[in-house]
């Protein structure tokens, strides 16, 4: 048998324990006032329907062609390094134009946006690859293309800015001066709330500009189902067996698109799903260290506020190379299923990730990213002593979500021993939680 490329995404929200906690407007947003995102009424019903599998439009699937099925294999030589008692298999999303995953959904949305009449897409990025991805697409479908790029890694990588460049978008780095987002931002210089905020505020002011998003969004993580779903049939292909499923975690669409459709396949067939761990980093301990809260996704106040595992929005992030990771909150999807404990979650030091990342490298001979590095390192410790209660006992599957190419100036810190790795302030992080309302509770929306 050989594994085909799906022609339908599947959807997890028929399989949640309860719905998800509806979005809310920041009480001193009248609705005059209130982001519009424009978002197409596609995009809408995928978020908010309990349809399980969607049919993938055909010039997206199309487009799919040229990277998908991506491949799957057993890293045997990773094993041996690290010393695994289990199989680690290994799905790799780093070979396409975007280096990630994240071209998965920017196709995907590129169509439905220009369907909906939009001719410019916006959008803010942390490492790059979601702006990458969305230059791509928008060039394939004919849209132009913004990117807001948080500053510090667009100077630490200025080829993903000439990539995109490329690609015909127009990049500029966050905080770039030219909004009042950015100019009234305090405290919250190179990150990527910032930089999306950075990007709704731009687009609302352009005639047929549209926002649109990479990660959080329900919708998006849908569109990233193809890798989980991609992944079940190759395993059953090559006789494998995994009961840990492992992805990286900024906001969540490389995690629930790799570890959500196995959480489905296991409700619709009345059998317990593997244990899905998402790999955070420990600079942006949200599903760690963060609190289930109704917080923003950016730095506008005006956006609706979503509930959320987060370490507040305010929260001023370390700097790190992982910029795809320095996000304060995971997507209201992956933080319902962890609030009801079918997600379980471990923080990863950069050191860690990207030691594993070298290590990946030397015996795969595949760079991963830094992010994709936190995911190998979770992968490694629970196929061999495991970390607090976590451990496999059969296989582990673990997503590297795009290729370490771009970041070699990482890798070359590692190396020379300049890299290491700040801890989140405690009395910071409680500050930053402090104001906001548990979901828990109906306590007012935080001001």
């Amino acid at each position: 048998m050989t594994v085909s490329i799906p022609t339908k995404w599947r959807s997890v929200l028929p399989h949640l324990d309860a719905p998800l906690p509806p979005d809310r407007t920041p009480a001193r947003v009248t609705a005059d006032k209130a982001v519009s995102v424009n978002l197409p009424m596609a995009l809408v019903r995928q978020c908010t329907r309990n349809d399980e599998y969607w049919e993938i439009p055909l010039p997206v699937l199309d487009a799919y062609r040229s990277y998908r099925p991506t491949p799957l294999w057993r890293a045997t030589r990773f094993e041996t390094a690290v010393g695994a008692k289990v199989p680690i298999w290994v799905k790799y999303e780093g070979g396409n134009i975007s280096g990630s995953h994240k071209l998965t959904t920017a196709l995907a949305q590129a169509y439905y946006y220009r369907n909906a009449g939009a001719r410019e897409l916006v959008t803010g990025t942390g490492a790059g690859q979601w702006g990458t991805a969305l230059a791509a697409a928008c060039a394939l479908f004919g849209l132009r293309c913004t990117v807001f790029m948080v500053g510090s890694s667009l100077s630490r990588k200025p080829y993903r800015g000439v990539l995109m460049n490329m690609l015909g978008a127009e990049v500029q780095a966050s905080p770039s001066g030219t909004t009042r987002v950015s100019r009234s931002a305090q405290g919250q210089g190179n990150s990527l709330s910032l930089a999306i905020g950075e990007a709704v505020e731009y687009a609302a002011g352009r005639d047929g500009a549209a926002f649109c998003i990479g990660s959080g969004e329900t919708y998006s993580i849908l569109h990233q189902s193809v890798i989980g779903i991609e992944a079940g049939e190759q395993l059953q292909e090559q006789g494998g067996e995994v009961d840990a499923v492992v992805g990286c975690v900024g906001a969540g669409s490389n995690f629930g698109g790799v570890a959500l459709p196995f959480h489905a396949e296991a409700r619709s067939q009345g059998t317990n799903a593997p244990l899905l761990v998402a790999a955070e980093s420990s600079s942006a301990p949200k599903l760690t260290q963060g609190i289930y809260a109704y917080d923003r996704t950016d730095s506008t106040d005006t956006s609706p506020l979503e509930a959320m595992y987060t370490i507040g929005s305010s929260y001023s992030i370390p700097d790190s190379h992982s910029a795809g990771l320095r996000f304060h909150g995971a997507a209201k999807l992956v933080s319902a299923l962890r609030h009801s404990g079918h997600v379980a979650a471990m923080a990863i030091d950069q050191v860690v990730a990207l030691e594993a990342g070298q290590r990946f490298a030397t015996t795969e001979l595949v760079v991963p990213a830094p992010e994709s590095g936190h995911a190998l390192a979770a992968a490694a410790q629970l196929a061999t002593t495991g970390a607090d209660d976590l451990q496999a006992s059969h296989g582990v599957l673990v997503c590297v979500s795009g290729h370490g190419y771009l970041d070699l100036s990482a890798y070359q810190q590692l190396l020379d021993g300049e890299l290491n790795d700040q801890s989140p302030d405690a009395q910071a992080l409680l500050a930053a939680v402090s104001g906001l309302a548990p979901v828990s509770t109906t306590a007012a929306v935080a001001q």
